[in-house]
């Protein structure tokens, strides 16, 4: 399971007068870079734009906690991906490719587990949130209905955020609840069976606070 640090990269590229530069920064240089935000007071990597003030701790050391109490174990990859949500609010590129580097694992793996559990966000999400399962037994009952209606009444496609940051909706793998059919999960809340119109009416209720 173990991988060459050199090799877990996070590829950042930008143009400028026509030419490509791409950097590739391992965890390490990542870790020393936060550290060196958090000095001067400037945002930190991964945080979605937030910034430390000076002399605070980095913006990873939630992170490196939860790291240390699991003992850096590769099977402590969950509870330490929670942890990073939990503290930025998604997983970013480059948070994902700083635990890939502290628990010497792919990135690959570590984004495959990202990708495949509905629970963690690899994008800013808004304040309420509409997760839509489109498993097989979801999808035949209609579900995709349910996120066409949804696209429509809130402008915003599927895994996407309206542009006041007020809601977002993502479609998610098949959530273990077939008998539920369509299911939908509208911040955290389980609503089975549902139609288009009764999920519109529950997001419009949730969204009036």
């Amino acid at each position: 399971m173990g991988a060459d640090k050199s090799l877990i990269t996070s590829h950042a590229v930008s143009k400028k007068e026509g030419s490509v530069i791409t950097s590739q920064t391992t965890g390490a240089a990542l870790k020393r870079e936060a550290e060196g935000r958090s000095r001067t007071g400037a945002p930190g990597a991964g945080s979605g734009g937030s910034s430390a003030a000076a002399g605070v701790d980095s913006p990873y050391i939630q992170i490196d906690r939860a790291l240390k109490r699991c003992q850096y174990s590769q099977d402590a990859l969950i509870e330490i991906l929670h942890t990073a949500q939990e503290t930025f609010g998604y997983l970013s590129e480059d948070t994902m490719t700083y635990i890939a580097h502290e628990l010497k694992l792919p990135l690959s793996w570590v984004y495959g587990v990202t990708s495949f559990y509905h629970h963690f966000n690899l994008k800013p999400q808004g304040e309420h949130s509409c997760n839509i399962c489109m498993g097989t037994a979801c999808f035949v009952k209609r579900a995709g209905e349910i996120v066409e209606t949804l696209e429509r009444e809130f402008q915003v496609k599927a895994g996407e955020t309206t542009a006041d940051g007020k809601f977002s909706i993502n479609i998610v793998r098949c959530l273990g609840n077939c008998g539920l059919a369509p299911m939908v999960i509208m911040d955290g809340k389980v609503h089975a069976r549902q139609t288009s119109e009764s999920m519109l009416e529950e997001c419009r209720k949730v969204l009036k606070g």
